[in-house]
């Protein structure tokens, strides 16, 4: 059984898969720090002076001892996050264009013998 895991680990495909979700992660990190500490306070300085992380919806009058409300909808954060996967769906549509561009399209596979034979009918048929 320690012979066949090796064997499993050791493949190209799983190894690639790891150092794709460690790189996953990373990005993450970068992205986040962008998002939070660049993109949202100019977003804030245009709106007003707002900080949408502190956006809140009180539902009860407890707070904190720094004056928090204790329970509250934290949309603003919510905001933060949506953002956030804008930003990092932009990121990753420009890298899959910067590969394309670099490394060119795949070719279209080669068709199947059951789509080159209905072609065949189907130019038979309109002669």
């Amino acid at each position: 059984m320690f012979k066949e895991f090796r064997e499993f680990i050791m493949t190209g495909n799983v190894i690639d898969f790891a150092i794709a979700v460690i790189l996953a992660g990373a990005v993450g990190l970068v992205v986040n720090g962008f998002v939070n500490d660049i993109i949202m306070p100019i977003v804030g300085h245009f709106a007003g002076g707002v900080d949408f992380a502190e956006m809140m919806v009180p539902l009860g009058d407890a707070v904190n001892e720094d004056g928090t409300p204790k329970n509250a909808v934290r949309y603003g954060k919510w905001i933060n996050t949506i953002i956030n996967l804008l930003i990092v769906g932009w990121v990753l549509f420009m890298m899959a264009k910067a590969k394309n561009r670099f490394m060119g399209a795949a070719p279209a596979p080669d068709p199947t013998l059951d789509q080159t034979l209905l072609t065949e009918i189907r130019d038979a048929l309109k002669k």
